[in-house]
C-alpha cells in the first residue's frame, strides 16, 4: 500500500530513516531504486538499486547526495564516485527505447528496475522505490513519493542511474551528431527539435511518444 505523503516530511537532506526503520526489524539488506529517462524523446531509460551498508558513519561519507536533479553534472559525476566506493552492493541497467515503444514507458520503466535488481551482487531483502512499485517482483516493496528527496539509498541510486544515462547519451551523440545528444540527453529541447526537423527521426528515438510520433505521420 502507498504511504500518504505529506510535503513536510522532505528533509533538508535524503536521510536513512527508512532504512534504519527496516534495520532494526533485522531486514538487512535495503535496495533503493530510481530512474533516469524517463520523459525523454530518444534514448534508454535507466534505473539504478544500491544497498547502503548499515553503518553509522555512511551519512556523512555520502555527504551531498540527494536528488540527481538538485545536483550538478560535474558534481554528481564525483558523487556516483563516492556512491560505488562506500554502497555495499549496486547495479545499473536499462530498457531501450524499442522496449518502450514495444512495452510502453511504465512496463519498460519496471523492466529496467528489475534489471537492476537482479544485477546486484547482494540480493536485497527490501526495495525503496521512487514512487513506483515492481509487483512482478517478490519482494518486500516500499513506494515512495519524492523518495530521491527522503531516502539516501534512493538518492544514490538516482546519482548512478542519471550519470550512467548521460554518458550513454553522450556516446550516442558520435554516431548521431545531428541531433546533438551530448547537449539534451535525448530530452525534448530546441535543439532536439531542430535536429529532428533536419534530419527526421534515428533508431535510438522513441516512436510512441507524440512528439516522434506526429512528426513521423506527418512525414508520411
Amino acid at each position: 500500500m502507498r504511504n500518504k505523503f505529506d510535503p513536510s516530511e522532505i528533509p533538508p537532506a535524503p536521510d536513512l530513516s527508512f532504512e534504519r526503520n527496516l534495520w532494526s526489524n533485522n531486514v538487512q539488506f535495503v535496495a533503493g531504486i530510481d530512474e533516469a529517462g524517463r520523459g525523454a524523446w530518444a534514448g534508454p531509460v535507466y534505473a539504478a538499486a544500491v544497498i547502503l551498508p548499515e553503518d553509522p558513519t555512511i551519512e556523512s561519507k555520502l555527504t551531498g547526495v540527494r536528488d540527481s536533479k538538485q545536483i550538478s553534472a560535474i558534481k554528481r559525476t564525483q558523487l556516483a564516485l563516492v556512491v560505488r566506493q562506500f554502497a555495499l552492493a549496486w547495479a545499473v541497467a536499462y530498457a531501450d527505447a524499442s522496449e518502450i515503444d514495444e512495452l510502453g514507458i511504465l512496463p519498460a520503466n519496471r523492466l529496467a528496475m528489475m534489471r537492476a535488481v537482479k544485477a546486484l551482487r547482494t540480493q536485497p531483502e527490501h526495495l525503496l522505490i521512487d514512487a513506483l512499485f515492481l509487483p512482478d517482483m517478490e519482494l518486500g516493496q516500499t513506494s515512495l513519493i519524492k523518495g530521491d528527496q527522503r531516502s539516501l539509498s534512493i538518492a544514490a541510486a538516482s546519482i548512478l542511474a542519471k550519470t550512467e544515462r548521460d554518458a550513454w547519451m553522450i556516446s550516442a551523440h558520435e554516431r548521431y551528431p545531428a541531433y546533438r545528444f551530448d547537449l539534451h540527453k535525448g530530452y525534448g529541447t530546441k535543439t532536439h527539435q531542430l535536429g529532428l526537423s533536419r534530419e527526421g527521426i534515428c533508431d535510438l528515438h522513441r516512436k510512441t511518444y507524440k512528439p516522434i510520433f506526429d512528426l513521423i505521420n506527418k512525414k508520411a
